[in-house]
């Protein structure tokens, strides 16, 4: 039995259209990389739910997804045009727009430009049980992770500990860490809590919820409100974890998915598009899903539309 290869036969494709004088137009492809945060976060499998969705519905897109550390990490990677779809919180997307040098941005990310704002990240302080880690003024003296270095997540820890008049200076140690390493460093009694800003829900919280007593650090709706747009006052209800039997008030910030100027108007359409019609598939890749809506899909942006996300919105009615 012989064997053709394909590019061989691409070749006598091209040979025999030549001849006939017909011209076969070479296929395009697209290639849509989506910047998400940890695999243990929410962004992940919400990325990875969105790389499947746009592999079927925008022809010829070849997709992937890529973890990083997510919103800084993120828009940088995006102002720099090696990424074509990014997660990031509010806050970290203002800073990036303005250029806030502490914040982690070397400059203005003029190139941002926005797709949706969707679901609301939680701020969730988790303490071991043993501890007695309750409030805020009780992780004074202990030891406690706050995401990643000049993440998002070490953003809100920052604003979230000055508003209440404490800095890291207050602690008896601060490790940099993201999600499944901090939640690994209070199962082995090495850490007794960690922040991190998430959906509801997030797997590393059920996990160790499941495995170990937690208790859920209350942050005062008084200290929320003191730090200002976007940071919101919000709750984290009542069984969203294992023994979590109260709401605990917390600070609630929105997320954006973002994109740059770069990205042709067709494809930001696209993909703005179909993240609407497939809330459902979002929903079941993970809850914290079910907190975007094409109604708020505008709310709160600090950075322009890309053209493409604005004529879908118009489309839509909301513009």
């Amino acid at each position: 039995m012989s064997f053709i290869s394909t590019r061989h036969v691409a070749g006598l494709a091209a040979g025999i259209s030549m001849l006939a004088g017909v011209t076969v137009p070479a296929q395009s492809q697209e290639f849509i990389n989506i910047l998400t945060g940890g695999t243990s976060g929410v962004y992940y499998p919400l990325g990875v739910a969105l790389s499947e969705i746009y592999a079927e519905g925008i022809d010829g897109a070849r997709t992937q997804v890529q973890s990083t550390k997510a919103s800084v990490e993120n828009l940088n990677l995006l102002q720099q045009g090696k990424g074509e779809l990014a997660f990031a919180l509010g806050d970290s997307v203002k800073a990036g727009w303005d250029g806030v040098e502490e914040a982690g941005f070397p400059g203005p990310l003029t190139e941002l430009r926005a797709i949706a704002a969707i679901y609301p990240n939680y701020v969730q302080i988790v303490a071991s049980g043993e501890s007695g880690i309750t409030s805020l003024e009780e992780l004074k003296g202990r030891t406690i992770s706050v995401g990643a270095p000049a993440s998002g997540t070490e953003l809100n820890a920052r604003a979230i500990f000055a508003a209440a008049g404490m800095s890291y200076d207050d602690m008896s140690k601060v490790e940099f860490l993201p999600y499944a390493e901090s939640a690994e460093l209070i199962k082995n009694r090495q850490l007794d809590s960690t922040l991190q800003s998430s959906g509801l829900g997030v797997a590393f919280i059920k996990d160790l919820s499941a495995t170990m007593d937690i208790n859920i650090v209350a942050i005062p709706a008084e200290v929320v409100d003191s730090i200002g747009a976007p940071y919101v006052a919000s709750v984290i209800p009542a069984g969203t974890y294992d023994g979590q039997d109260a709401d605990v008030p917390t600070a609630a910030i929105g997320n954006v998915l973002v994109s740059h100027a770069g990205v042709s108007d067709e494809t930001a359409y696209q993909m703005t598009k179909l993240i609407f019609e497939n809330l459902e598939r979002l929903q079941a890749a993970h809850a914290a899903a079910g907190g975007i809506t094409l109604e708020g899909a505008i709310d709160g942006l600090a950075i322009p539309l890309h053209p493409g996300a604005e004529r879908y919105y118009k489309e839509a009615g909301l513009l």
